[in-house]
């Protein structure tokens, strides 16, 4: 289920308990994945993947239909400076992606150039992307588990 700062509490007092499971309030994420030239194939494929058969966070929920990701940094990209990105980025709003299951399966592909391939997930109400990276066959996590947005010490004090 939801949590109750996702307004799940709410919608179920409105509609009935389980009512969220056909017709769900949106769960986002935004995710970026940075891929070297040669693995635009396994990030289309891996975007494929999030369409058609990503686990979905909640019970009840068919696997699928999450979302997809799209190359932001082609010709026609709306980045700010006067050149084009010299860099291959997918990115996507996922809706009630299973983001665990995410960054597994990123890390299970058969990357051409595992080294170069970041995943960023910034699930909603956080505030902060999750960066995830391939280093000697092991999946890792490169940003800071902590603190986060559940800790105090994450958001700044009253006259700072």
């Amino acid at each position: 289920m939801f949590s109750v700062s996702g307004w799940s509490w709410l919608y179920e007092w409105l509609y009935g308990p389980w009512s969220w499971i056909g017709d769900a309030v949106s769960w986002v994420a935004n995710v970026m994945l940075s891929v070297g030239p040669e693995d635009c194939h396994n990030a289309e494929a891996f975007s494929g993947w999030l369409d058609n058969e990503c686990p979905r966070r909640e019970l009840g929920m068919r696997p699928g239909g999450c979302g997809n990701l799209r190359l932001i940094t082609a010709a026609d990209n709306q980045w700010g400076g006067h050149k084009n990105p010299e860099c291959e980025v997918f990115a996507g709003a996922l809706n009630h992606a299973d983001l665990a299951a995410v960054v597994e399966h990123f890390g299970s592909l058969a990357w051409h150039n595992p080294n170069a391939v970041q995943l960023f997930v910034m699930d909603q109400e956080e505030s902060f992307f999750r960066v995830w990276m391939i280093r000697n066959g092991a999946l890792r996590q490169y940003a800071p588990s902590s603190p986060d947005e559940e800790d105090d010490e994450f958001w700044p004090t009253a006259g700072s």
